[in-house]
């Protein structure tokens, strides 16, 4: 430990630099529960890429394991320390270093929040999509190390689809500057995509180019509901079939609504089994609105509500995006699932939830990506209550059990972590978890980057 800190501030700032127990305890861990975390021997802040190139260094010449960090809100445990490691936090590299209009791009530091460089590219008539419902705290980093999404995705995509290039400090200490600025280019394999996704298990990225769009007008929100989840689900079907492009189109079920009233009053209709909500931000949303608006009547309705102004939409945005918040006040602890299933097997996964919420004598709501078939199951439990603990966990797998016997995936946006290494390796295979091992040992040989996430 002394030589540890001996080296390390060589090269650091005393202030880059914490080693009170009680304050390291508090970088431990991420948001999830039922995730082993250990004790960080020092917690490090760095501000430049050298400094981040000499933790690396040390790291490697001593042995010691690197947990890199960013705001702490994933939902994976990827982000929990290991007794013993150098917890990396990249909170302080939060500069926004060029927005270019011209080449609709923005260059970042990993420690940038995401809505801080929303509204940064907004003041030049440029839009980043990607938007977490916790996009007012996490970081940019945090969002390329777990490819996360957002209520957009149905439309603009996904995290990974907006990194065109990354500098990476490698475990040994070098850097690596991968993809492009351009708007194509295809030399060599893509590493850019690689770490996109990989949990800080291959290494740390010290700055993005993301790619940005064109602002579109401001959206309009349509609120529909329904009797039953499934009648939601058929509405999500033709809505897609259709072929409409929806800005949004996000599902929450009567457990969610009920939670989201309790927590905020914010006036949502509790009589319904499900509420869908649908937007676009095309240049006459009015028009769209009203053909999905006949196609939800269709599939079962008993209300449909196109909001009239920006106002009235954000509004119902904010109650989407309070969702998990609200459910975490229903009980004293969650546990919040990420399955992602074909959009047709949609109806069927809430079915199934909901029967296995039954089956395990538990309260669980469900908030969905509706027009990406990723769903939210959250799990609400007495942490206190070993019964209901075990009982909660069971649940938990069981619905990523589901998923994958409807031929999704474990998880849509938040990450393997510590607490889905199992169903990884279910769902990969031998062969897969073989080589996705062996691009891990090619990367990081000595293992000491963020160990025991993944598999």
């Amino acid at each position: 430990m002394s030589d540890l800190l001996e080296r390390l501030r060589t090269e650091l700032p005393a202030e880059a630099l914490i080693t009170d127990p009680d304050v390291t305890a508090s970088y431990a861990h991420d948001m999830a529960s039922f995730c082993e975390a250990g004790t960080p021997a020092v917690v490090v802040l760095p501000r430049t890429v050298e400094q981040v190139q000499h933790v690396m260094r040390t790291a490697t010449a001593l042995r010691v394991p690197v947990v890199p960090q960013g705001a702490r809100t994933g939902l994976s445990g990827a982000a929990n320390a290991s007794d013993g490691c150098i917890v990396l936090s990249l909170v302080k590299m939060d500069r926004i270093l060029e927005i270019s209009p011209v080449d609709r791009i923005a260059v970042v530091e990993p420690g940038v929040i995401n809505a801080v460089l929303s509204r940064a590219v907004n003041e030049h008539g440029l839009y980043y999509p990607p938007d977490p419902s916790s996009w007012e705290t996490c970081t940019i980093g945090g969002n390329i190390g777990t490819a996360s999404g957002g209520l957009c995705c149905v439309k603009y995509g996904v995290t990974a689809e907006y990194v065109l290039g990354l500098d990476v400090v490698l475990a040994d200490g070098r850097l690596l500057t991968t993809g492009r600025r351009t708007a194509k280019g295809v030399a060599g394999y893509d590493l850019t995509r690689l770490f996109v996704g990989s949990e800080g298990s291959l290494g740390i990225v010290v700055k993005a180019v993301l790619a940005l769009k064109p602002q579109p007008p401001q959206q309009l929100v349509l609120a529909a509901e329904f009797p039953s989840a499934a009648a939601a689900c058929d509405a999500v079907c033709r809505i897609m079939e259709r072929g409409h492009t929806p800005s949004l189109l996000e599902l929450m079920d009567r457990t969610t609504v009920r939670a989201v009233n309790e927590l905020a009053s914010m006036g949502l209709p509790e009589t319904t089994e499900a509420l869908l909500l649908c937007a676009f931000d095309t240049p006459d949303p009015a028009v769209d609105l009203a053909a999905v608006g006949a196609l939800c009547t269709a599939a079962g309705a008993t209300e449909v509500v196109p909001a009239d102004n920006p106002a009235e939409s954000e509004l119902l945005l904010q109650a989407r995006r309070m969702s998990l918040t609200a459910l975490e006040t229903v009980k004293s602890a969650t546990m919040i699932d990420d399955v992602c299933v074909p959009r047709s097997r949609l109806g069927a996964m809430l079915e199934g939830t909901a029967a296995i919420a039954e089956e395990y004598g538990l309260t669980i709501g469900v908030c969905s990506h509706a027009g990406d078939g990723n769903t939210h199951p959250v799990v609400c439990f007495d942490h206190t209550d070993p019964d209901e603990s075990r009982r909660a966990r069971e649940s938990f797998d069981a619905i990523m059990a589901l998923g994958l016997e409807l031929g999704g995936t474990i998880t849509g946006e938040h990450g393997v972590g510590v607490l889905k290494k199992e169903w990884l390796a279910r769902e990969l295979g031998e062969t897969g978890i073989e080589l996705q091992r062996g691009i891990k040992a090619a990367f990081d040989p000595l293992g000491l980057l963020n160990p025991g996430k993944l598999f």
